[in-house]
């Protein structure tokens, strides 16, 4: 040794089994890849977040494995079985519900104890709803963050996409059907009415729906259809404008600004403008500003 710290991954053991991180369909159940079908009939354990829901599928491709549950309520312990499992040279299959684990969904410390053990991960790639829904959403995917699921309150939810409002990202949300509408909204409220957005409901199913619009028209076009509030929802949403010249604020958002600063202090109209627009405060802060400038040299 030499007294350098070495911060390589422990050896993976030949010996162990490996646990493979397999991807299962969001809905269709032809969405699993074949190779996908072969790890499941191979291993010797089955992971599952919900072993009721996962049966269906193996009965579906012929399949009969014993099954460990492991879900957000029991993952330390059972992740100690999983382990125990490969290191007695058992392959291991780790499956959620619908689409890639860990994707707002169980193992990751599964995941990371193999790893802090030198035990072999392997993912089994395949469907995922965040992507689907975003290859769909028509809206910028060079550059995407994904939030998973809003918090439950009100009050959390708008403190967390006021963390986003500046954000240029595209953004993208898991969300019930208990809370859709109350999340839009919110969005509507924090990013502005007229942010671009897209709505996926029940990706890959018989009711599959894909929208687009504003967030101020999904929340109404929602709000008009309870039809159109069941099921499973990707939320995808516009980033933040980029920063630009005073020139390039639409006609319609410089009238507002007009009217507001009339009647306003320059910050609260700055801030009513940016919740209607999606634009943000600071642009069109300046923006009055410059205004009142113009008006006064006239």
């Amino acid at each position: 040794m030499d007294g350098r710290v070495s911060f390589l991954c422990p050896k993976v053991s030949n010996q162990a089994g490996i646990l493979y991180v397999v991807a299962t369909p969001i809905g269709n159940l032809d969405d699993l890849s074949p190779r996908a079908a072969r790890v499941l009939g191979e291993v010797d354990l089955i992971a599952a977040e919900d072993t009721r829901h996962s049966r269906r599928l193996l009965g579906h491709i012929g399949v009969s494995k014993p099954m460990l549950a492991l879900h957000e309520h029991n993952e330390s312990a059972a992740a100690e079985r999983v382990l125990a499992a490969l290191r007695g040279g058992g392959d291991v299959a780790l499956v959620s519900d619908a689409g890639t684990p860990l994707i707002s969904d169980p193992g990751f410390p599964l995941v990371r104890a193999c790893r802090a053990h030198g035990l072999r991960v392997s993912p089994i790639p395949g469907p995922c709803a965040l992507v689907a829904a975003l290859s769909v959403s028509g809206l910028p995917t060079d550059h995407f963050r994904f939030e998973g699921f809003p918090p439950r309150s009100s009050a959390a939810r708008r403190s967390r996409f006021e963390m986003l409002v500046d954000d240029p990202a595209t953004l993208v949300f898991y969300e019930s059907s208990h809370r859709v509408l109350d999340s839009l909204a919110d969005m509507a409220g924090v990013f502005g009415a007229t942010r671009p957005a897209a709505l996926a409901r029940e990706l890959t199913k018989r009711y599959e729906t894909i929208l687009h619009g504003t967030l101020g028209e999904l929340a109404a076009r929602l709000a008009a259809d309870p039809d159109q509030q069941r099921g499973e929802f990707v939320l995808v949403v516009a980033g933040c404008p980029a920063a630009a010249g005073d020139e390039a604020l639409p006609e319609e958002v410089r009238r507002l600004l007009a009217v507001l600063m009339a009647e306003l202090p320059l910050k609260q109209a700055a801030a009513i403008a940016a919740a209607w627009s999606g634009l943000k405060k600071n642009l069109l802060y300046k923006t009055m500003l410059a205004m009142q400038e113009d008006e006064q040299s006239d």
